[in-house]
């Protein structure tokens, strides 16, 4: 089988892959690139396999006059800018210890050895700078089959990182097949070693579960995290029967992990996914919508736009409810509104406290009253 992508045709990429070679080196496209490439999904990251120790990349990218830099040298990574374009370049790897988050690894010369420490099939597919797909594991079928499969043995790969437990429901909820359901071997080890989602720090959970949520649909994943019991150990008291309809809703709209989170539920969020402030507050804002029992158009005046969408596609999925006609064109009424009180319509009756006090209430009257109240309305 061979590829053909604008991102491999790249003067740089190609005259880097061209400078290994030349060297005597490997010089071959993996993962991402590879996989995405094969069905059709759009390619962000180049990176490239080698059997070049770091320092000779680094020797060979330099003479050919590319910028090398260390971004990961102790792993055996570099990242060479060629013509402009950023490339991952890692030796060949074997793994020496692993403890579940980290491993120690060693420089290798065999492909086979590189792609074994893979977490999945899909991710151990090569290709050489004009095309060819290399399959040192049976990947290729996995892939076309829609198949996400660990490596190996199941259980051995997560005990290297247990991260990979989560990575395996976001795995399918992006490239699987929802109707040939999850890997049997690879769902039963999921289950069987959850606790060791316990040693993995938050930020790197967090990270995992927003990619997940932001699949294009991630029902099915997320209702076999639950079945496992993976859920609960991140989210406890998530509840997943409303994702579906919340998907189905969406239709045609992006997806977005924030209203998806909202809908999902459980204690804490924030704090057990480790999200930022600013990402805290907007979940925040959803929640507190969602339940306001305010209008759509209500809602785009009073947090805008995106959030309140997510409230009112929250709002529906988790009641049940379908969608009123033109439930968007009032939100963005209420986007361009403007609340037809001022202050200078209370002064100077009321002054500093008061004054602000008077203002919200005039507001929370107009918000409840789906901004239909005029400004006479409101001072009469």
């Amino acid at each position: 089988m061979k590829i053909n992508g604008k991102w491999m045709a790249h003067s740089g990429t190609q005259a880097l892959c061209a400078a290994l070679e030349a060297a005597g080196y490997k010089a071959l496209f993996v993962g991402g690139c590879v996989r995405n490439q094969i069905i059709g999904a759009p390619v962000a990251d180049i990176d490239i396999a080698t059997d070049a120790v770091p320092p000779r990349v680094t020797e060979v990218a330099g003479a050919a006059g590319f910028k090398v830099v260390p971004t990961g040298i102790d792993h055996g990574t570099v990242t060479v800018i060629a013509d402009g374009k950023p490339h991952e370049v890692t030796t060949f790897r074997r793994d020496l210890e692993t403890d579940g988050r980290r491993a120690v690894v060693a420089f290798a010369t065999d492909i086979t050895q590189d792609a074994e420490r893979r977490d999945f099939t899909m991710n151990a597919l090569y290709a050489d700078r004009h095309g060819t797909v290399i399959d040192p594991l049976g990947g290729l079928a996995d892939l076309m089959a829609r198949q996400v499969r660990f490596v190996g043995v199941p259980e051995q790969r997560i005990r290297e990182d247990y991260l990979r437990i989560l990575r395996f429901f976001r795995f399918h909820a992006q490239y699987g097949d929802p109707q040939a359901g999850l890997d049997a071997d690879g769902l039963a080890a999921c289950a069987a070693l959850a606790d060791g989602l316990s040693t993995l720090s938050r930020e790197r959970v967090g990270a995992e579960m927003k990619k997940l949520l932001a699949a294009p649909d991630p029902t099915p994943s997320l209702a076999a995290m639950a079945q496992s019991g993976v859920l609960m150990r991140l989210l406890a008291g998530a509840d997943v029967s409303a994702i579906a309809p919340l998907v189905h809703l969406e239709a045609g709209l992006e997806p977005r992990w924030q209203r998806r989170l909202v809908v999902l539920g459980g204690e804490k969020p924030a704090e057990r996914l480790r999200l930022s402030k600013s990402e805290a507050k907007e979940l925040d804002a959803i929640h507190e919508a969602l339940g306001s029992g305010l209008s759509g158009a209500a809602l785009g005046w009073k947090i805008g736009l995106l959030a309140a969408t997510d409230a009112v596609l929250g709002r529906a999925a988790s009641l049940g409810m379908g969608l009123i006609d033109g439930w968007r064109r009032e939100i963005e009424r209420g986007v361009v509104a403007q609340f037809p009180v001022t202050a200078d319509d209370l002064m100077p009756a009321l002054q500093g406290a008061n004054l602000g006090q008077r203002l919200r209430v005039l507001e929370e009257r107009w918000l409840r009253s789906d901004l239909r109240l005029t400004r006479g309305e409101l001072l009469g």
